[in-house]
């Protein structure tokens, strides 16, 4: 990581404390533990407890600071002075959830720390109210039917001291959030932009503006502070637009530069493990991540997804009994426990829980997301586009959204709304073969064969998971009457399959011998002919088959047929399609030319 002797000054103003430094380098890891527990204090006065909470954890995980160098508590102001007695009766009222109360009391304050709680009372009060009307109806209500009345005027008073310059780095906070609940993306974007050359300690302007970054090129355009704070937002928004090497290397020297004792850095490390579906190291690091922190909650609902995919139910029932215990009303639990019943296949309590987690937080991405596969798995596809929705809504990034929506379309033989949501699933990951074998199985039914071709042929070369893509472009050249192309499709998918060294039933083995056994039949190859049809008789579907095809073989050679010296043409695949080197290289997404709506 470079170091630049630039320095952003961070101006919190005279209300809130002294002038702070955020340098661009790890240098004074001191001097970044004293930013990080100023900002903490700072966060929590004003009610933001989630950025409070990130402080606080990367505060702890650098060494200790020794009584001299403590920070002193920030100096009172004139202005805080008269505000005193009511912002702390506010804040109490703040404290337990009475926003309407909290914000009374604030009213005509003029300090800026008063003020900001006064706006943040008003704008969660609305939210509450939304959440209210909402929480009884997860399935029919459209987007936009059920609105926070407070944001339209809260938007009008921040607008008019924005333009008066009268805003500190929390007021930016809460006016760019104010913009984005408004759909005002752009200007919401500028903001926060400004929000964090004013004040980059803080971390919940960066995680908004992560929010509203939809691709690598926009993040380019951003005119961001040169600040510490900018390596851990760069690996963050890595992780989200699922560059992943880009991220692990963020965070790699996150750790080598004093982090390494940051719970946060090892979940979110576990995370983009998890997004490459690298299961076995994703599941390693949670279970340290475990044992370094038994009681934390945020990201198990992602470890419980990798048990899940790996069957693992002592385990994820451990621990969905184990985060019960800690706290059962916790989204993240809610989505754990309905894991687990999804994976013992109870799907109705599987939703119920999903359902349950909803309520406690209608914004929650994860559990739309596994509702809308527990309703795909009860087969209420109307269900499963509703939460899928939901989920997109709530982030467009979310990739395994636009992939379900796609599977439901396809149920409903809607197979140009399933080659949409495809298509942008596969934009979010264009490594990921599911997606394109997706692609690929659509343009068949829509008998784009040439673009289902390239499907296929993208979806082996950065390294097919489900070890699909091959049988499925060799079925297509046996549909198109390319036998010579076929065949050495299925030598790959054969080659594949045995020199992977995992003992896994393959569905399609015996379609791939019984083609070649056939093939080779047809091009008078007697030994080859021989050991394949050898090889269908291992199976059950092409045993018969299997020794038709041997006695045929039996019979020519007693008449004396000579076997063909000559083969056929060879059909070469590509070079970087080598047996021995399938490529995992990160590909840009396919550039297919079908017009779709």
């Amino acid at each position: 990581m470079a170091a630049s002797p630039s320095v952003v000054p961070v101006v919190v103003t005279a209300a809130v404390g002294p002038v702070l430094s955020a340098s661009s380098d790890f240098s004074n890891l001191r001097e970044i533990k004293k930013q990080l527990l100023l900002i903490a204090g700072l966060t929590r006065e004003r009610g933001l407890l989630h950025s409070s909470k990130w402080s606080a954890e990367l505060a702890f995980s650098l060494p200790a600071l020794p009584l001299a160098e403590l920070q002193p508590p920030p100096p009172i102001t004139e202005e805080d002075a008269q505000d005193m007695d009511a912002y702390t009766l506010a804040k109490a009222y703040f404290d337990v959830k009475e926003y309407d109360r909290a914000a009374h009391f604030l009213h005509g304050c003029n300090s800026k720390k008063a003020y900001f709680l006064y706006m943040y009372s008003r704008y969660l009060s609305g939210e509450k109210k939304k959440d209210d009307e909402t929480v009884d109806s997860l399935g029919p209500l459209e987007k936009g039917q059920v609105k926070n009345e407070a944001l339209r005027e809260l938007r009008v008073e921040l607008s008019k001291k924005h333009q008066a310059r009268e805003l500190d780095g929390f007021g930016l906070y809460l006016y760019g959030v104010v913009l984005r609940k408004l759909d005002l993306v752009k200007e919401a974007i500028d903001v926060f932009v400004e929000a964090t050359h004013v004040l980059p300690l803080h971390w919940g302007a960066w995680l908004e503006l992560c929010n509203l970054i939809t691709d690598k090129e926009m993040l380019k355009f951003l005119s961001l502070p040169d600040t510490w704070m900018k390596e851990f937002f760069l690996a963050h928004i890595y992780t989200e637009l699922q560059l992943i090497e880009e991220a692990l290397q963020k965070y790699q020297n996150l750790i080598d530069v004093g982090f390494s004792k940051s719970s946060y850095i090892v979940s979110q490390i576990a995370v983009a493990y998890h997004n490459i579906r690298d299961i076995d190291k994703a599941l390693s690091i949670f279970n340290e991540l475990r044992k370094q922190d038994p009681y934390r909650i945020e990201n198990m609902d992602t470890f419980s997804n990798l048990l899940y995919v790996r069957s693992m139910k002592s385990e994820l029932s451990y621990l969905a009994h184990n985060l019960c215990e800690i706290d059962k009303y916790r989204v993240e639990t809610c989505c754990v426990i309905g894991n687990y019943y999804s994976l013992r296949s109870q799907h109705e309590k599987a939703a119920l829980y999903f359902q349950r987690a909803l309520k406690l937080n209608p914004r929650y991405l994860g559990a739309w997301t596994l509702m809308g596969h527990e309703y795909m798995e009860m087969k209420n596809t109307s269900a499963a586009i509703q939460a899928y929705r939901h989920a997109i809504e709530v982030n467009k990034r979310d990739y395994r959204a636009w992939y379900g929506l796609g599977q439901t379309y396809e149920i409903l033989k809607m197979p140009f709304y399933c080659l949409y949501y495809y298509r942008r699933a596969h934009q979010l990951r264009p490594n990921d073969s599911r997606m394109l074998v997706a692609l690929g199985e659509c343009y068949e039914k829509l008998n784009q064969l040439v673009e289902a071709k390239k499907c296929y042929w993208r979806a082996y070369a950065v390294g097919d998971v489900e070890k699909m893509a091959l049988v499925k472009l060799a079925k297509l050249h046996e549909q198109l009457t390319e036998s010579e192309q076929a065949a050495q499709c299925y030598i790959k998918y054969i080659q594949d399959i045995y020199s992977c060294g995992e003992i896994v039933e393959h569905l399609e083995e015996s379609t791939a011998f019984r083609y070649l056994a056939q093939y080779y039949f047809k091009c008078k190859l007697w030994d080859e002919a021989s050991t394949c049809a050898q090889k269908c008789c291992a199976f059950n579907d092409t045993r018969e088959e299997g020794k038709a095809l041997l006695r045929q073989i039996l019979q020519l050679r007693n008449q004396g047929e000579t076997p063909s010296t000559e083969m056929p043409t060879p059909f070469f695949l590509p070079a970087s399609l080598s047996a021995n080197n399938t490529p995992t290289r990160r590909v840009s997404p396919l550039n297919l030319s079908s017009v779709t709506p």
